[in-house]
């Protein structure tokens, strides 16, 4: 039998690129972590150490910052796009490339209640999340979120689960749910919406509908979740999520004297319940 080499890539992952808007007295910030990736004919660099078609991962580097001075930072999206067609055209053996990037959020310092022009403070962990894949057969986005923090302290059930000899969950009629949300929405072929607009009214139906939904599974809130994000973005075509139950136990203070009627609980941060779920659309064709 033969030995033949695989499917491979390249790239420079985890650029940490910050850009300062400074036009203006009043200041902007974005500030992103960039990985690149380059597939197509790179064997010979597998199976002689030819290097002649190889565009070093350091110049892919290099470009990650040149392009968030020459391109600008809009969106992660635009920047994205921009990068790796820049990246295709540099590598002429190339066939595809994709680029990913999170954002993380930075606010302004208020001082006298009002945002301080050049002064901020990072927001939590959250980041927004954009992949960008172009490629022989067309380009790919997905646009999402990571480490989103929610919980709901009622309006939450699970019971009626499945039970075997190793069962010690109890049902639970009113519980917390919580989890650190990761989101991802992939648009339709040849879309190219307004990138900012669509992520903040999709975050906002995100935690409005997780908020508002009587939730008997972390399952059923991620769909109705998913479901209200493709009935108002036809734009959108199918959206992923993977959500890590934060699990809050009751504490028992009765040995100290004290009723507990779900007001002081633990928070658990392993093990954890890892629930993961795409939500798309029928195919046009109804098959």
């Amino acid at each position: 039998m033969g030995i033949v080499l695989g499917p491979n890539r390249y790239g420079k992952a985890e650029n940490r690129v910050v850009r300062i808007v400074r036009d203006t007295p009043r200041h902007e910030i974005r500030d992103l972590n960039v990985s690149t990736s380059l597939r197509g004919d790179f064997a010979a660099a597998h199976t002689h150490g030819d290097q002649a078609q190889v565009l070093p991962t350091d110049t892919q580097k290099n470009t990650a910052f040149a392009f968030a001075k020459q391109h600008g930072v809009t969106s992660p999206e635009d920047y994205a796009l921009a990068l790796g067609s820049r990246l295709l055209e540099a590598t002429p053996v190339a066939t595809g490339a994709t680029i990913a990037v999170d954002e993380y959020a930075w606010d302004r310092i208020e001082v006298d209640g009002a945002g301080h022009d050049h002064a901020f403070v990072r927001r939590g962990g959250e980041a927004r999340t954009t992949r960008v894949d172009l490629g022989e057969d067309g380009t790919v986005v997905v646009s999402g979120l990571k480490d989103l923090v929610v919980l709901k302290s009622t309006g939450s059930e699970f019971k009626g689960f499945l039970r075997d000899e190793y069962t010690t969950l109890p049902d639970a009629d009113d519980r917390i749910l919580a989890t650190a949300l990761r989101a991802e929405w992939t648009y339709r072929p040849g879309q190219q919406p307004d990138w900012n607009a669509t992520y903040d009214a999709v975050r906002a139906l995100l935690l409005a509908t997780f908020a508002t939904t009587y939730s008997r599974a972390l399952q059923e809130s991620l769909y109705a979740m998913g479901t209200a994000v493709l009935e108002a973005h036809d734009e959108i075509a199918e959206i992923s999520f993977a959500a890590p139950n934060k699990h809050h136990f009751l504490v028992d203070l009765a040995p100290f004297g004290l009723d507990n009627p779900g007001e002081v609980f633990i928070a658990a941060d392993r093990p954890y319940g890892l629930i993961e779920a795409t939500v798309t659309r029928e195919p046009e064709d109804g098959r």
